[in-house]
Order: structure tokens, then sequence, then C-alpha cells
């Protein structure tokens, strides 16, 4: 070592001190630097933590107003009001929420193409096969595509072993480049079309605005009081080839201001004149809203968190089923 006594080697002496300084400068800098790291996630995590917070009290509001407006009309549930979609501002401490109500049974029902009094015995539903079809041919897709699609959607949900005609089981999925096995079971969300053979990114992108997976095997329960002109493909989806998406959309607008007080009205319209519906569809259109979706979104201190949630009004008090989480950048 350097003996700074020495003239000869002070010059080192020097440049070790300086060594050892840059060495501790480095290593203080990289400490406050994780520290700021560890704190700036802490803070975040308590940021997200509170946002959901807020998120699922949102929820609960609209979940309690929900109940208020079948409450408020329990033969019908129209557009009165002017809940449908539109953004209600919820006040919460140091930052904004906001939530949309909207119905959520104005969809095409992934797991209706199967019936069952249990998910261990489920077993295909026609007409529900027959209404898949119909909406994917409705929005432009080749009938034989379609046809594919709608069969294999049954097969994977169903709980036998024996692919329809078109569709798939096990042995279709585990040729896959990555091999996997059909579920077997109801569907919890609509993105799980994904995974089903002849659902194509561009056939999902084209369907994934039109259908939902709700927490049963009944047919689409359509709210024709609620159904908008844009979602004329689900009612065109219901006649099955004798209703145009055009003459469907001209149908809902010519809908009552105050909606229609019985199914039998609605389906004595004019414009629905000579047509004839399957039993199953006619008993499809109801008056009155049973699931509705909330969609809460906050932004506390630049965290954002979406929280989406289901709800199931058909019996009183009205139900949370599921919900889930995203966030925002």
């Amino acid at each position: 070592m350097a003996d700074p006594r020495k003239p000869g080697e002070r010059g080192a002496a020097l440049l070790t001190v300086l060594l050892l300084v840059a060495v501790m400068a480095v290593v203080a800098s990289t400490a406050l630097e994780r520290l700021a790291l560890a704190t700036r996630m802490t803070g975040n995590g308590g940021a997200v933590d509170q946002a959901r917070a807020f998120a699922d009290a949102g929820t609960e509001i609209a979940r309690l107003r929900i109940g208020d407006l079948v409450a408020a009309s329990p033969g019908k549930t129209t557009l009165a009001g002017n809940w449908m979609g539109t953004p209600q501002a919820i006040s919460v401490p140091g930052g904004v929420a906001t939530a949309r109500v909207t119905d959520a049974g104005n969809c095409f029902n992934l797991n209706s193409v199967v019936a069952g009094e249990t998910e261990a015995d489920l077993k295909v539903r026609p007409v529900g096969v027959s209404q898949f079809q119909a909406l994917l041919q409705a929005l432009g897709v080749d009938a034989r595509q379609a046809q594919v699609a709608a069969a294999s959607l049954a097969d994977w949900i169903d709980t036998d072993g024996a692919p329809q005609p078109g569709g798939a089981e096990d042995e279709t999925y585990a040729r896959a480049p990555r091999p996997y096995r059909a579920a077997n079971r109801f569907m919890v969300d609509a993105s799980e079309l994904r995974a089903v053979n002849g659902a194509t990114p561009a056939i999902y992108g084209l369907v994934r605005p039109w259908v939902c997976a709700l927490p049963t095997a009944d047919l689409s329960p359509i709210n024709i009081n609620t159904l908008l002109p844009d979602q004329a493909p689900l009612f065109a989806m219901l006649m099955q080839g004798q209703l145009s998406v055009a003459q469907a959309r001209q149908l809902l607008a010519q809908r009552p201001a105050d909606g229609y007080g019985s199914t039998v009205e609605f389906w004595r319209a004019p414009s629905l004149a000579g047509l004839s519906p399957l039993e199953e569809a006619a008993r499809q259109v109801k008056l009155t809203t049973g699931f509705f979706e909330v969609e809460v979104s906050v932004d506390v201190g630049g965290t954002q968190v979406v929280e989406r949630a289901l709800i199931d009004a058909r019996q009183s008090p009205a139900t949370l089923i599921r919900r889930n989480w995203g966030t925002g950048a």
C-alpha cells in the first residue's frame, strides 16, 4: 500500500482515495435508486388498491340503482331516464370516477348452444347453434365458416366427446402446435371463444361486440325495449333469414317511445306481418332486462383502474355475479 509520508507515493495514495470515493458514490447511487424504485412501487401499489376500492364502491352504487330501476317498473325495462350507456360521475377523494350501465342481456349468450340441468350433463341445443350461425352470417361470415364455428362452439361446451358435423373435440385441438383440450363446461368470459376451432382472429374480432357469456344456458334474453337500432343483427339472428339486418334496424327505430307493453303487441307490428319465428325465438323476446353490465373507470393520482361487473337483476335484490379489473397506462 502507498505510504503518503513518502513524497513519491503521495500521488498513488490520492488515486486510491479517489477510487474509494468513486466506488462508494456508485454504491450509494445504486442504493438510492433502488430505494426510490421501491418507494414508487409501494406508492403505485397503494394507489391501485385505493382505486380498486373506489371502483368497488362505484359498482355497489350502480347495483343499488339498478335494483331501484327494476323495482320502479317491474313489468318492463325501457330506455326511459337515459340510463343506457350514459356516463355517471362519482365523487372520489383525490381523483375522478365514471360509471356506465348497459343491458348485458342484449347479446348472443355463448352458453346457450347447450342445454342441461347441471354442468356435468350439457348437451347440444340445436336452436342455439343455429342462432349463432345466423348471427355470424348476418355479420357477413361465409355460411360454411359460420357452420363450422357454431358446431365447434357447441362441442367446446358440451360434455360429450363426439364431434358434431363440422365441429371439433379433443382430437382436433390435440393437433395444434401447442395441444390443448376442449373445455366441456360453460364459458366464463366471451374471450374464451378465441380457443374454439373455426373462430379465426377475423371472425372473433367481427363477432366479439355481439356475444357474451352469461352464467346460464338460457337462450339470449333479448329485451326488445332496450335493443338499439345499431344492435339489429341480434334481432335478425332470431328470425334466421326471414328478416334482413336493415329491416330489423328499421323495426327497432319505430319502437314506441315508452316501449312495448307486451310481447303480443310487439309481434303484431306491421313490419313483422307474415313472419313466423320459431317458438323458442318468440319466447326469447323479453320486455325486461335481467342482466346488467357496469363499467367503472377510476383515475386517482394518475393511476387508472377499470372494473367491469355483471349484475343479475332477475331477483331482488340485484346480485353481483362476477367482476374483473384492468389498469390504464
